[in-house]
């Protein structure tokens, strides 16, 4: 008996795969094929995909052309599997000619033509083409890197960038043609918006874009108070559109792999999560005023808030600030320190963008506690440590783009769906807004 072996994402199942597989199973008497799992798929630069694994598993099952549905989660598994499985022949289209030559030493390779005219990646274009203009001021670097990320993701497209930052124009217009200070004539050339605005600006720019009909993705916090997020999320909901909050970090496969072993009790009862986030930056209040800087709390605490409110909840029954101004007046804090009170558990967040910790987390239970090293927020690798040291396990997973291209596709899926795909929910919002709300009003504040 003769063993055929191919492998593929087969996102959005199309003639094109399904004649790639015919053909495969032509060269022998038993086809084996590897779906790539969603975790190897952004390894490989794959990070748009429309299905989930189990559809796609389904959608190749359903042909009737396979003999037998395998998972590929991992770099080098190929290998493996042709020993393991006693393959005679490999075969791929001819778009990866000579890519996997390397396979000729355990088996045939045999390179299919591919099929003309149609593939995955032009379906996923043709369905989405989604125009979204890019909204900041003084953090460039960030708009940068949205734009980049952007033309990462397909069906995305950015239409332009507004901001009223002149030298920030200068610099952005040379990967731009649209470059402007209005932001209602970006809105008009938009279908959405990624928001990176001061906070104070983010309530009448989200309000603006929603009532213009446009989705929006903003960075964290969503607004300075509970009250005028509740007010976007409910004029999102009665215009069907996607309200979402940018936060990079909830979008980390390994971060959402660390929620989910939680979740599984890996470590038993969560009892407390601590998180810091410092960074130091050159701060010089005499060009703009620090009523116009991202302060430590905006800067850095829905990041650290993150981790506390996914894993202990929003319902917390206290919250104590502390905190050390550089500008008491415009609120404006080199170094605040949280701490929380639940029913059955504590923690403590610790930001700041003039001073510099350990920026780690730890997430402490009845059986072991959880260790996600500095930066914790660019989350590629944890352990997970128990009493006894030999039980120990390391987890990796790799990180592309900061997150930012996973946010982004959730953004655009949930645009295309209709359906709100945020790894944030509304709750998890409105908590961090209501942090920042207690800040922002001085109560249960002590200052050091």
């Amino acid at each position: 008996m003769i063993k055929v072996i191919t492998y593929g994402s087969f996102d959005m199942l199309h003639y094109g795969h399904i004649r790639l597989l015919e053909r495969a199973k032509a060269l022998g008497d038993y086809l084996v094929v590897g779906v790539t799992s969603d975790d190897y798929d952004k390894t490989r630069g794959k990070i748009n995909l429309q299905q989930s694994l189990m559809e796609r598993l389904e959608s190749v099952k359903a042909t009737g052309i396979p003999d037998e549905v395998i998972i590929e989660e991992y770099e080098g598994q190929k290998i493996d599997d042709i020993k393991r499985l006693g393959i005679d022949i490999f075969t791929v289209g001819s778009d990866w000619l000579g890519y996997f030559d390397y396979l000729r030493e355990y088996c045939q390779v045999i390179y299919l033509d591919r099929t003309q005219g149609i593939s995955s990646s032009e379906i996923r274009s043709k369905k989405r083409n989604i125009k979204v203009g890019l909204v900041g001021e003084e953090e460039g670097r960030i708009l940068n890197k949205y734009f980049d990320e952007a033309n990462v993701v397909n069906g995305i497209h950015v239409s332009g960038i507004c901001t009223i930052n002149k030298k920030l124009r200068e610099e952005i217009g040379e990967k731009i043609s649209f470059v402007t200070d209005d932001y209602h004539a970006l809105l008009d050339k938009s279908d959405a918006v990624y928001i990176i605005s001061h906070p104070r600006e983010h309530y009448d720019q989200i309000k603006a874009a929603l009532l213009k009909g446009k989705h929006v993705l903003v960075e964290t916090p969503i607004t300075l108070n509970v009250p005028q997020c509740t007010e976007l999320f409910q004029i999102a909901r009665q215009n069907k559109l996607i309200l979402m909050e940018a936060l990079k970090t909830a979008y980390a496969t390994a971060y959402n792999r660390l929620l989910l072993l939680i979740k599984s009790k890996k470590i038993g009862k969560v009892v407390s999560v601590d998180a810091t986030c410092t960074s130091l930056r050159e701060i010089n209040p005499k060009n703009t005023g620090y009523d116009q800087i991202w302060n430590s709390i905006c800067a850095w605490g829905p990041t650290a808030l993150l981790p506390i409110f996914q894993i202990l909840g929003t319902e917390y029954t206290e919250a104590v600030i502390h905190t050390y101004y550089y500008d008491k007046l415009n609120k404006f804090d080199a170094f605040t320190k949280i701490d929380f009170t639940y029913k059955n558990a504590v923690a403590s967040i610790k930001v700041g963008r003039g001073v510099k910790s350990e920026g780690e987390l730890i997430i402490t239970g009845t059986k072991g506690y959880i260790y996600v090293p500095a930066p914790w927020w660019k989350t590629d690798y944890f352990e997970i440590r128990y009493e006894n040291s030999e039980e120990n396990k390391r987890y990796f997973y790799q990180l592309e783009g900061e997150g930012i291209r996973y946010e982004l596709v959730a953004f655009s899926k949930a645009i295309v769906s209709g359906k709100n795909l945020a790894y944030i929910n509304e709750n998890e919002s409105l908590a961090i807004c209501g942090i920042m709300n207690q800040y922002f009003e001085g109560r249960n504040i002590e200052i050091i």
